[in-house]
């Protein structure tokens, strides 16, 4: 009698994913993967950042038969990835300020627009503008906004790891409650970053009614590959965040990234979904529902609340917010979203004391 044999590892190139039709493999199985970001940058060991850029930018690539331009705030990304004279970019690479990379994406899909309508050239190069956290959802958000505002044919990619990492782990307005950072310190009553601040990029440029919003992780391959070839296909402002845990400023061991970023996703801490036009259109469902405090024991930036003297009232906080990101994105077997969802923030707003 014949056993039928699972293969799990579908998404690198094990068995599993080698037993696939060619069509359904991952772009980073394939020995001539574009490659846009290349080894020998400057990341830390482990470094999530790195390994979404690889994953977004190879998939965009791909996407476009290689006609790709890329402009790059300043941050983690660009600092490890271009110290001069050297670069691990292999393809046009644009450096601009910490706060306009949004608006000088614009100016590069209206320039290459323009040219390509005075050459009688329709091979239009597409443009990806990516930053950190920091100088999205801080420092750039204002001509983000614009650019959204707009419709300017950009994709923007945000690598959130939560804090500005590259300065020394200070807060961001994506930081989540009750982080320790280098500002937000454990003293007080309330450690950590405060409660009802910060502010959900994803759903705001939802609220812009642009054509694609995603989120995705780099602990789901196929998704985010999925994500970005799909943005691509769309034409005006397209916004993905991606997760991407930081070993050195979440106190995490190098080899645990993608294990970290898997759990903020089965705790229903980070709710994966896809939006077009301002609705919600697939999200993606929670396998094995974790609690959330066995997300916080994993990273030392929470250590405040594993240990003997943590309060247990901040971690039923916690649980309770992901028990809503839970219920109003669907997350658990046939539920539906509930409707547009409402930024975390409002809830944490409304339970303040």
């Amino acid at each position: 009698m014949l056993e039928k044999i699972k293969f799990y590892q579908t998404g690198s190139n094990t068995v599993g994913n080698r037993l696939l039709n060619p069509a359904m493999r991952t772009i980073q199985s394939s020995a001539d993967r574009p490659n846009g970001l290349i080894s020998g940058h400057r990341a830390c060991q482990g470094c999530g950042e790195a390994l979404g850029t690889r994953y977004a930018i190879d998939a965009a690539l791909k996407a476009t038969n290689g006609n790709i331009m890329v402009v790059n705030a300043t941050g983690c990304l660009e600092v490890f990835s271009t110290p001069y004279p050297e670069s691990a970019w292999r393809l046009p690479w644009v450096h601009s300020l910490f706060g306009n990379t949004a608006a000088v994406g614009s100016g590069l899909a209206a320039a290459a627009a323009i040219r390509a309508k005075k050459n009688g050239d329709t091979n239009v190069p597409r443009i990806i503008a990516q930053g950190g956290d920091g100088g999205t959802t801080d420092i750039g958000f204002g001509p983000l906004s614009g650019m959204f505002e707009r419709n300017d044919d950009v994709l923007y990619l945000c690598y959130d790891n939560e804090a500005y990492m590259n300065t020394g782990v200070q807060r961001s307005s994506a930081t989540p409650p009750s982080a320790r950072t280098a500002t937000t310190q454990l003293v007080g009553d309330k450690p950590g970053a405060d409660w009802g601040k910060g502010k959900d990029v994803p759903l705001i440029a939802m609220a812009h009614g642009i054509p694609y919003v995603a989120t995705a992780t780099v602990a789901d391959l196929r998704d985010l590959e999925y994500k970005v070839t799909k943005a691509m296909q769309f034409h005006g402002a397209r916004f993905i965040q991606i997760l991407v845990p930081c070993p050195l400023g979440w106190g995490l061991t190098s080899n645990s990234t993608v294990t970290v970023a898997r759990m903020a996703m089965e705790t229903g801490f980070y709710p994966v979904y896809e939006a077009e036009y301002g609705k919600i259109t697939s999200v993606r469902k929670i396998r094995q529902k974790q609690p959330v405090i066995n997300y916080l024991k994993m990273q030392r930036r929470y250590a405040h609340l594993t240990g003997k003297k943590a309060d247990p009232n901040v971690v039923a906080r916690l649980q309770a917010l992901c028990d809503t990101n839970i219920k109003n994105f669907g997350l658990l077997g046939d539920e539906e979203p509930n409707g547009t969802p409402v930024a975390i923030q409002a809830y944490e707003r409304n339970s303040a004391v």
